[in-house]
Parts: C-alpha cells; structure tokens; sequence
C-alpha cells in the first residue's frame, strides 16, 4: 500500500485562487472508492495501490485543463513501503509518540 502526496496547480488563469480547481479535483476521487485520502492546506494525501492512484491523479491533472487552465503543475511525493503495512494515521501517530 503506498501514500501519496499530490498537489495539482493550474496556471495561467485569471484568478488567484485554486479552490474551485481542488473541488473538481476532489470530484474524481468519488469514482476511486478504494482509495483512502485526505484533504490538506497544501494539497491531497492519497493511500491505496500505487497504480490506481496514479490512474486518479492522472485524471485529476487533466481537471484544471477541462476548466479553463491553460497550464497545469502536478507535484506527486510517493511513499511506497514494502516492509511492512503503512497508513496515514500510522505515520502521523509514529512522529506524535516521539514528540512526548
């Protein structure tokens, strides 16, 4: 199981602000149900089998093209652990135990 970090930007649009591009692009997870990811300030963390997270963020990055963008930047961060079973949660519990 591999966890994804994507951050989609579109350039070359009129407005400053992306959220409407992020929205649709949330859109196209509701048609990968095996995939588990969450919304952050700085973009989508995605969690399920590699491949069909980057079949979702490939349709993702063609979103801001379909909405007027006339560029599209696709930042994709892979961690793919085969040791042993990774989540989400269980990165972010790992790094707050050694906090305390």
């Amino acid at each position: 199981m591999a966890i994804v970090e994507t951050s989609i930007t579109p350039i070359g649009t009129a407005a400053t602000s992306v959220s409407k591009y992020v929205a649709k692009c949330h859109e196209v997870l509701k048609d990968f149900p095996e995939i588990k990811y969450q919304l952050t300030p700085m973009g989508t963390i995605l969690e399920g089998d590699l491949a069909k997270i980057l079949e979702a963020i490939a349709i993702m990055h063609e979103v801001p093209f379909s909405q007027g963008a006339e560029r599209v930047s696709t930042l994709i961060k892979i961690d793919d652990r085969r040791d042993k079973k990774a989540t989400m949660e269980g990165k972010m519990e790992s790094v707050l135990s050694k906090l305390q």
